[in-house]
């Protein structure tokens, strides 16, 4: 179930990817590497942290045609994707809670520390969107207002209580889906934000 959603995941992740890579006026290379970046990333940011190869790109190359395929559908329906808005920020909320879990999963694997789980899974969450607003020039999404980051070490922190007081993996990737997804989508419907540090004043 965790591959299938995470499937689910990375393509619209790349679809969504595609639009920002048109507001950048960007070719079909462009948009397929806007798309790699977005949807695989963040697992590609953690391997390359912690040592753990292959890439699951490179394991599944199937992986980076299902993505380059979303993003090219995804600049031929983009007028139809405008309109999906709120499904898209839906499926981004699911996606972040299964990179998220997938995360503090394969730092288990490598029997990192519990901090460098729960690092492992908002990286693996957050650093493709970082990566693509970067690219993109723009000021990235994670470090806005948004309830983002914060979700994803909430799942992360969830995942590791539940494993930790011997709950069955099942379980806490269960319970760590819900809670995160629930904070993420409530954030989105009620417009929750993190505060601000705004700072005005020149050192020079």
């Amino acid at each position: 179930m965790l591959h299938i959603l995470y499937i689910i995941a990375i393509t619209a992740e790349a679809m969504t990817a595609a639009l920002s890579a048109g507001r950048r006026d960007m070719d079909w290379v462009g948009v397929c590497i806007i798309a790699w970046v977005t949807a695989l990333g963040g697992g590609t940011v953690r391997n390359v942290l912690f040592g753990h190869y292959p890439m699951s790109w490179v394991e599944h190359p199937e992986y980076l045609i299902i993505t380059a395929g979303a993003a090219l559908l995804a600049a031929f329906i983009a007028s139809i994707m405008t309109k999906l808005k709120k499904l898209f920020l839906y499926l981004d909320a699911m996606g972040l809670v299964v990179f998220t879990i997938i995360g503090c999963r394969v730092a288990q694997e490598i029997h990192l520390p519990y901090l460098i789980v729960l690092f492992s899974g908002m990286i693996t969450g957050c650093a493709g969107g970082v990566l693509r607003d970067v690219l993109c020039n723009e000021v990235p999404f994670l470090f806005r207002k948004e309830i983002y980051a914060s979700a994803a070490i909430v799942t992360g922190a969830v995942y590791i209580g539940v494993e930790h007081f011997h709950g069955s993996e099942l379980l806490a990737t269960i319970l760590a889906a819900l809670v995160g997804l629930t904070i993420r989508l409530l954030s989105i419907k009620y417009e929750w934000q993190m505060p601000k540090f705004v700072y005005k004043d020149e050192w020079h």
